[in-house]
């Protein structure tokens, strides 16, 4: 019932995404060649990546979050981005354009950082649920300085800038076709859910009841890394929507991945809508990036959050 509302809603706020526009539509049963484009060539595929991002993003955040066993860890606060990133920026100082080489140059660095990242929060002696969240936004923030570096060296600032601005207005039919490459890997994450919440255990946990920890680990990052890489190559970075969906539905549907999995795709394909209606409708008709709705309205859910946490610690 519940899994039906959150559809339900969905349903709805798809609707109205795809009439919002400096264009208008009109009836969508007798529209004009010029809004036949604009529905079919921008509105839809805007849409769809859209609800794949928000899906993708979310269940990364909830992978990873179930991994380290720290609810605020999320490919924006363990480096994962920043690593996508410093991957795109290798591409091109390499001289690559193609973008299938660029993506796998991002997936490769996006899958190495995350594991630096879990080989650094596996050392670290202190666990606490604010802290290690710090530690990765400390690391990304290195990863980050050191692409800024090579960007300087190499003059190629502007270009490494256009993928720090998270932003669906470039989106268009031929454009975003990369994000579909998420769907396998969201089955895949639903399917080993329960393996996932084992190995979060940690090692010897893992062992003890026949899991490969080592394999499972393995799996996940891969996941998390090609739902980074596929978001940040087709619309940039989105901060905190890793973060503030898992936690919201932590709290109102409780902590059974297999079970909420599911609920957090929808939720966080709900959350990203609601924030690309407001991005468009804020100054219509003109809009502003998407990552800006998000970090605002994120950052504040995120802040909630630590409170939250810190007031029942």
């Amino acid at each position: 019932m519940k899994l039906l509302l959150t559809i339900s809603f969905l349903i709805i706020l798809s609707a109205i995404s795809l009439f919002i526009g400096p264009v208008s539509i009109g009836n969508i049963f007798d529209m004009t060649f010029e809004q036949q484009v604009v529905m079919f060539a921008s509105r839809v595929p805007r849409l769809i990546s859209v609800i794949i991002t928000g899906i993708g993003m979310s269940i990364a955040g909830l992978i990873m979050q179930c991994l380290t066993k720290n609810k605020f860890v999320a490919p924006t606060t363990a480096g994962t981005m920043d690593g996508a990133r410093l991957g795109i920026l290798i591409s091109m100082m390499a001289g690559v354009s193609s973008l299938f080489m660029r993506s796998i140059f991002a997936f490769v660095f996006t899958l190495l950082t995350t594991l630096i990242f879990i080989k650094i929060i596996n050392k670290i002696k202190i666990k606490n649920i604010i802290f290690v969240p710090l530690v990765g936004i400390m690391y990304g923030n290195i990863l980050a300085s050191v692409a800024m570096y090579f960007a300087y060296t190499q003059n190629i600032v502007q270009n490494l800038n256009t993928w720090l601005i998270g932003d669906f207005s470039s989106v268009l039919r031929g454009r975003y076709e990369i994000l579909y490459i998420t769907i396998p890997m969201i089955i895949i994450a639903y399917i080993f859910a329960d393996k996932f919440i084992i190995a979060g255990m940690g090692k010897d946990f893992s062992k003890n009841l026949g899991v490969n920890y080592n394999l499972v680990l393995n799996i996940g990052m891969i996941i998390v890394s090609i739902l980074s890489t596929a978001v940040l190559l087709t619309v940039g970075v989105i901060p905190f929507l890793g973060v503030v969906v898992p936690n919201i539905v932590s709290i109102l549907f409780g902590d059974n991945l297999k079970k909420t999995l599911p609920i957090v795709a929808i939720g966080g394909a709900i959350f990203l809508l609601i924030c690309d209606i407001i991005s468009r409708l804020i100054i219509h008709p003109f809009e502003i990036p998407i990552s800006l709705t998000v970090g605002i309205i994120g950052g504040a859910i995120f802040l909630f959050l630590l409170l939250r946490r810190r007031a029942y610690a």
